[in-house]
């Protein structure tokens, strides 16, 4: 299990590297004026360079990987009830992706810029975590009728 943790981790690493990097692209893009943005300017103004900045972002977005890797291996624990799993991944997820969002200069440093990026984060979670149930809930629902079919045959 440590090992697989690891290894998640490792990859959630550089996923975490390559999701950043195409979410600067596409900010990039979207700017429209042929320069690339790869780090906010604030981020640039408290770490001196573009290059420090773009290395700690780097490094935050392992990290932030990672956290998001690792915490799916919650969903694992089947002694736990799915509130306690979505519970706790929540707070996992959370507690790792509010502080690297706010020292990255992701969000405003201001309580309403926590609030919306909170609540921001909180409504795609709800959003995801909706679909994937009712996905689930889908797949059981017809495995339980090929069962069923199965059993009367």
């Amino acid at each position: 299990m440590k090992k697989k943790m690891i290894l998640t981790g490792l990859f959630g690493a550089l996923a975490g590297v390559a999701l950043s990097t195409l979410i600067t692209l596409a900010i990039s893009l979207m700017h429209n004026n042929g320069h690339y943005y790869a780090v906010v300017p604030e981020l640039i103004a408290f770490c001196g360079s573009e290059v420090s900045a773009m290395f700690l972002q780097t490094l935050c977005s392992m990290l932030y990987g990672a956290i998001w890797a690792t915490a799916s291996q919650i969903w694992s624990i089947e002694s736990w009830s799915l509130l306690k799993q979505t519970l706790v991944h929540l707070i996992v997820c959370s507690s790792g992706t509010l502080p690297i969002a706010y020292f990255m200069w992701w969000m405003p440093h201001t309580l309403i810029g926590f609030g919306c990026y909170f609540g921001l984060f909180f409504a795609i979670y709800a959003a995801i975590w909706l679909i994937e149930y009712s996905l689930m809930k889908r797949r059981v629902n017809l495995l339980n009728r090929q069962l069923k079919a199965h059993n009367q045959a």
